[in-house]
């Protein structure tokens, strides 16, 4: 199955907590790890993920900086409200090199992806690509 969270598959980041022209949050969806979104130093951080259609996920694969602490969380709602926990976990702390986490999951049916970014090892941190796999 091809990564749902492409924009290539009409994927959209509705919603993001810090903007910064040179690196957008729809860096998040664009494939690549070369770009990505950066956050503005306070925490927390969120950004919001809808697909264009709902959608069952097993597994949700981060490849990040700096991110501590990770909240992920689904809804089925339209309007991307009533969200429910689905994953809260620690990151490696990496010196050098991105973290990249593959998150197991068990959502039968989901049209959106909240990540709520609690906690830093810095006072930045950047998000280089989200993939969802079903």
């Amino acid at each position: 199955m091809p990564d749902a969270a492409l924009s290539s598959y009409d994927a959209q980041v509705i919603l993001a907590t810090s903007s910064d022209e040179n690196h957008p949050a729809e860096n998040i969806i664009d494939g690549k790890t070369e770009t990505f979104w950066i956050s503005t130093g306070l925490f927390p951080q969120e950004f919001i993920i809808r697909f264009p259609d709902n959608m069952k996920i097993l597994t949700i694969s981060i490849h990040s900086y700096n991110i501590k602490m990770l909240k992920i969380e689904m809804s089925t709602s339209e309007d991307a409200d009533r969200f429910e926990t689905i994953a809260e976990t620690e990151l490696e702390h990496t010196e050098s090199s991105l973290q990249t986490n593959d998150i197991s999951v068990n959502v039968p049916n989901a049209t959106h992806l909240r990540f709520i970014i609690l906690s830093g090892y810095d006072h930045f941190v950047s998000v280089h690509k989200v993939s969802v796999q079903s």
